[in-house]
């Protein structure tokens, strides 16, 4: 659908200035479209320039219009919006930059993310040892190892799922210490623990760029089926998830809030996995909140399970080493 909103706005600003059409682009990434009939004067086939009401690095929850002809609106047969297009002579498009949430199912890819390990290696035969396990994954772009400090640095689209269980294949004791990305966003990485008695879990939150972060999340102690998990407003766990507040909205939507991550499956044993992406949200936001876990897809009810959201360490900002006589963690002063 993007690549479709794309081809129109090049379209309808084509004869426009190049700040609107910069605004328009701007306004399409990660945004969904809808339209509305407007009945006005213009005669049939009159494509004029767009007039665009807004501003530019509008981020989610921001709405902006653009005014087109009936011969633009024509133009969209085909795409996803075809159906909205009415037989009026001209309308206005709203780009509302609503927060969306994508998992990497498939061919699909995640972001390009680095993820640092702390890794028991003593010798160069460890170090050939954990590149031959972690190079041949799919989504690796490049391994780097410091022998010295027993790090080891992966580069790529690769989940850390996958990543985790090359490492534990080496018979290495192997703990991520570090995630994020090349460019320094302060807070790039969050981290929850759900520890049971029930539902045990681990999600991750990790700052891509400034209005995408990425998403992994393993969880297991579920019952089979969907469940609806949310970032919740408050790090209250006084009364559980009942104290967690209603779902994070900072911009207030109407719609779906910022805080949803719709729904996790959990397979016949209890075990949910997701990986993917969400646009408009920012890690340091989250930090001090909740992640509350539902019974079912309704979140109308309160959740079953929640846990804070707490700041995790950035590439570069958690190197300690590791016991290599029970994988025991030594930080170090």
């Amino acid at each position: 659908m993007l690549r479709n909103i794309l081809e129109i706005l090049q379209l309808l600003c084509f004869r426009g200035r190049k700040k609107e059409r910069s605004l328009a682009m701007a306004a399409a990434l990660g945004g969904s479209l809808t339209l509305a009939p407007r009945v006005a004067s213009s005669p049939p086939g009159n494509l004029a320039p767009a007039n665009l009401v807004g501003k530019a690095g509008a981020g989610a929850g921001s709405r902006i219009e653009a005014r087109v002809s009936k011969v633009a609106l024509a133009m969209a047969a085909g795409s996803p919006v075809e159906e909205a297009v009415h037989a009026s002579v001209s309308g206005i498009i709203h780009f509302s930059l609503a927060p969306r949430l994508s998992q990497a199912t498939g061919g699909e890819t995640l972001p390009e993310l680095l993820t640092e390990y702390m890794v028991d290696m003593k010798c160069e035969g460890c170090v050939k040892s954990v590149r031959g396990k972690l190079e041949p994954l799919e989504g690796v772009k490049a391994v780097t190892v410091d022998l010295s400090n027993q790090v080891v640095r992966v580069l790529g689209t690769a989940p850390v799922k996958a990543i985790s269980a090359a490492l534990e294949e080496t018979g290495r004791s192997a703990r991520l210490i570090g995630q994020g990305s090349l460019e320094d966003f302060g807070v790039s990485a969050a981290v929850v623990e759900f520890k049971g008695p029930e539902i045990h879990g681990v999600v991750r939150f990790a700052q891509v760029s400034m209005e995408l972060a990425r998403i992994e999340a393993t969880f297991t102690g579920l019952t089979p089926g969907a469940h609806g998990w949310s970032i919740n407003t408050y790090g209250d766990l006084t009364r559980g998830a009942a104290s967690t507040g209603a779902i994070f909205n900072p911009q207030q939507q109407d719609t779906e809030p910022l805080g949803d991550l719709g729904a996790l499956v959990a397979d016949e044993t209890g075990r949910a996995d997701f990986a993917g992406t969400k646009t408009g949200l920012r890690v340091t936001d989250l930090i001090g909140r909740a992640l509350a876990i539902y019974a079912t897809a309704d979140k109308s009810v309160h959740g079953i399970a929640a846990a804070v959201i707490a700041r995790s360490a950035g590439v570069g900002e958690n190197y300690k080493k590791l016991c290599s006589c029970d994988g025991t963690i030594i930080w170090e002063s």
